[in-house]
């Protein structure tokens, strides 16, 4: 069943993913992939503190607000 719903999502499988690795392999080379996963890191990192501080800016205001 599992198969079947990864087959219909049109998600790669075990072969492609090789395949994936291989072209990005090739067209950024051995030296490029860290500094482009650093930079990936750098950016999920970003946007998690970032949605951290929206979080404790709500939470700031709820409890702020003077009740009726």
């Amino acid at each position: 069943m599992k198969s079947l719903l990864i087959y219909l999502l049109g998600l790669p499988s075990g072969v492609e993913w090789i395949i994936i690795l291989v072209v990005v392999l090739l067209l950024f080379g051995g030296k490029k992939i860290p500094e482009l996963m650093k930079g990936i890191g750098k950016g999920v990192r970003g946007f998690k503190d970032g949605m951290k501080e929206i979080e404790k800016d709500i939470e700031e205001e709820v409890d702020n607000k003077p009740e009726k």
